[in-house]
């Protein structure tokens, strides 16, 4: 869209003409979403931010002075609105695909629920049988929900100790599940 009919639009709709900031609208929403998109990083959120500048846009055009700089205060408008969203957005946090698994709604049928309690004697058992270190490094890191960090001081071992142990207790409860495994 050339210049002079970008002027003659926008002087059209600061005196209330709608189609006139409609082609406005039509012309701009696309270098809008870019620069909302450059900004977040996420296409709904661009989308979400490019329909409330252009309504901004609507709202304050009469505040517009030099018709001629649209493109430029839509742009400001647009940059400002992105960094507002990105700066009031809450902070995104990462699950692994397990964590969804347990939120599920399905009804276990009663062979499932059999097979899981089964599964959990048996490590129980397994866990018996190991040695009492092993036993509460796996307890501490598994079932307590330590950190490497926090059972380095726990277990006054530096890290890389503590990640060996883990290891270690994990082979020998492998093999302690085997032996049960094959004995029954």
């Amino acid at each position: 869209m050339d210049e002079q009919r970008i002027i003659s639009l926008v002087t059209l709709a600061q005196t209330g003409n709608r189609d006139a900031f409609g082609e406005l609208a039509v012309a701009f929403e696309s270098s809008v979403f870019s620069v909302a998109l450059r900004r977040l990083r996420n296409r709904a959120e661009a989308h979400e931010v490019t329909q409330d500048v252009l309504i901004q846009a609507m709202r304050k055009l009469d505040q517009l002075r030099e018709p001629e700089r649209f493109a430029g205060w839509l742009k400001r408008i647009a940059v400002r609105m992105s960094i507002n969203r990105a700066v009031r957005r809450p902070n995104e946090t990462q699950c692994a695909p397990e964590t969804f698994g347990s939120l599920k709604s399905e009804p276990q049928n009663p062979l499932e629920n059999l097979l899981k309690c089964e599964a959990a004697t048996q490590v129980r058992g397994g866990m018996d049988r190991l040695r009492e270190m092993d036993r509460e490094t796996l307890i501490a890191f598994y079932f307590k929900g330590h950190s490497l960090k926090q059972m380095s001081v726990d277990f006054d071992s530096p890290i890389g100790t503590i990640k060996r142990r883990l290891h270690t207790a994990r082979s020998r409860l492998r093999q302690e599940l085997e032996s049960l495994q094959s004995s029954a």
